[in-house]
């Protein structure tokens, strides 16, 4: 694979062969000093072992000098000034190259044999007879090596003897010494390290093998995180990574890229249908400014024609000219008010009042028009209050919107019904009218912005569109709902439900 051990990986697997060569290193180097130390107890303690044999053989033979003959007991030391050993405890003992204690280091000291007798006990340091028995290296073991001085423990022992001058004779303090022994610590301590050297690198192998396998365990998540990354980087924003590493903080990695990444899309998506929705707004706008313009142009320039010299004649195009004015300030208003409520710059002034005083000023508003036109209008309100959070005046926007409508819709001799009541979770208002009625086909579309129908009638058609997309959004901002329902020559109906609580969360909603 490519770049292998390169970044992340490569970092891990030094990580994991420092950690390795570290933890082997200090057991190669003080695992030998711990053995070698253990080893030397060890032969300290043969030693000694040893040292007690050889004791007890020279003992033996002290006593057999001593007790054999007819002269018995035999003295070990002469009286001669100074005193020396007597001639047949020499001979008993023998000398460094044979004898006794010869056969003794050879056979069962296997180390140098020190025999030593003292003038008497209170002169321990007066030597009047000292016996050096080497130990031959040719008669060492294969593998046995002598052991260094620093790890040499003599024993000395006492033992009294009587010597033939009777019961005042002093006693005499025989030491056995034993030097130099022939082990096997060095061999076995050598052999150890070769093992551990060739464990060592069987261990730093095998650790080669597992630091790369577990690296590339531990980097793979980051490397699909890093594949992800690239693609949203790229603009493939449906990329989400599956948490499927062991380590919780590489699944809480994961999911909160997946998180990050849902947002992003949801903001981008966003982003888009709100370029969208302004490029069909400006493309309305300007469709719907066309037309005002077109005729204002027309009038000015038949004004500035001949035709202006006839003053009935240019009354005319001054009175249709005034009406497209006041179209294009109609026009203007409605953008700038659905712009504001569309684009969050409205806030709402909640206020926990009474909805049936919202109801009975938007009926008492639109009364005028309603007689001016011969349509009956009805209010039904409940006797108790509805008391809950709202804006008065934007609701009562609403309410002047759909009742307006209604009235220009329905014909002389028509009814229009207002209707509040409480609902479980709020309130409804409902504006229904016996006007001329919607398509069923054109009922998805009222809501939309400059939207009149496609077979509009003529009242409706010389509307700007606004006016159900600015009661859309300001139910909206209430966290409510708004429905149509409408029969064709039967009539109309508007529902709004409102429910007794706004999101604290709703961005255009402040508490006064």
């Amino acid at each position: 694979m490519p770049g292998f051990l390169t970044g992340l990986r490569a970092r891990l697997v030094l990580a994991f062969l420092a950690v390795v060569a570290i933890a082997l290193a200090l057991v190669l180097t003080t695992l030998p000093r711990l053995l070698d130390g253990y080893f030397a107890q060890q032969s300290s303690a043969d030693l000694t072992r040893r040292t007690n044999i050889v004791r007890s053989f020279v003992i033996n033979k002290l006593f057999e000098y001593r007790s054999v003959g007819t002269d018995a007991p035999r003295p070990i030391l002469q009286p001669t000034v100074p005193l020396t050993a007597a001639d047949g405890l020499r001979a008993a003992l023998g000398t460094a190259d044979q004898g006794f204690l010869r056969g003794v280091a050879e056979l069962s000291a296997q180390a140098n044999i020190t025999v030593t007798i003292a003038v008497d006990r209170d002169h321990q340091d007066d030597i009047a007879y000292e016996l050096y028995v080497p130990f031959p290296d040719e008669l060492a073991t294969e593998g046995q090596q002598r052991e260094p001085i620093s790890f040499q423990s003599p024993i000395e022992i006492e033992d009294s003897f009587w010597t033939q001058a009777g019961a005042g004779a002093p006693l005499r303090l025989v030491t056995v010494r034993l030097s130099e022994p022939f082990t096997f610590r060095a061999q076995t301590l050598e052999t150890l390290i070769e093992v551990m050297t060739t464990a060592a690198v069987l261990a730093l192998l095998a650790a080669v093998i597992a630091s790369v396998l577990i690296a590339d365990r531990l980097a793979k998540p980051i490397r699909r995180l890093t594949g992800a990354a690239r693609e949203l980087s790229e603009g493939n924003l449906d990329v989400r990574v599956v948490p499927r590493s062991a380590s919780p903080e590489v699944s809480e990695l994961s999911e909160a890229f997946n998180a990050m990444a849902e947002r992003l899309q949801n903001s981008i998506g966003f982003i888009q249908r709100d370029r969208d929705r302004s490029r069909d707004f400006l493309a309305d706008v300007s469709h719907e400014l066309r037309t005002p313009i077109a005729a204002l142009r027309t009038f000015n320039e038949l004004l500035s024609d001949e035709a202006a010299m006839d003053e009935q004649t240019r009354n005319e195009f001054i009175e249709q000219s005034r009406q497209q004015i006041e179209r294009l300030d109609w026009l203007a208003t409605n953008l700038l008010e659905l712009s504001k409520l569309e684009s969050g710059l409205v806030l709402l002034d909640l206020r926990p009042d009474d909805l049936r005083a919202v109801v009975e000023n938007a009926v008492q508003q639109a009364m005028p028009s309603a007689d001016r036109k011969d349509v009956t209008m009805t209010m039904s309100v409940p006797e108790e209050p509805i008391r809950q959070q709202h804006d008065p005046q934007r609701l009562g926007q609403v309410l002047s919107n759909l009742i307006g409508n209604a009235i220009k819709f329905t014909p002389a001799r028509g009814k229009v019904d207002v209707t509040l009541e409480a609902t479980k979770d709020g309130a409804q208002m409902r504006v229904a009218d016996t006007g001329v009625g919607i398509d069923p086909q054109e009922l998805p579309n009222v809501f939309d912005r400059f939207y009149r129908g496609a077979q509009a009638h003529e009242s409706r058609a010389a509307g700007s569109g606004l006016g159900l997309s600015i009661v859309r959004s300001i139910v909206e901002m209430h966290d409510g709902r708004i429905a149509i329902s409408s029969t064709p020559g039967a009539g109309t109906q508007v529902s709004v439900t409102l429910p007794r609580d706004i999101s604290v969360s709703s961005p255009a909603a402040v508490h006064a």
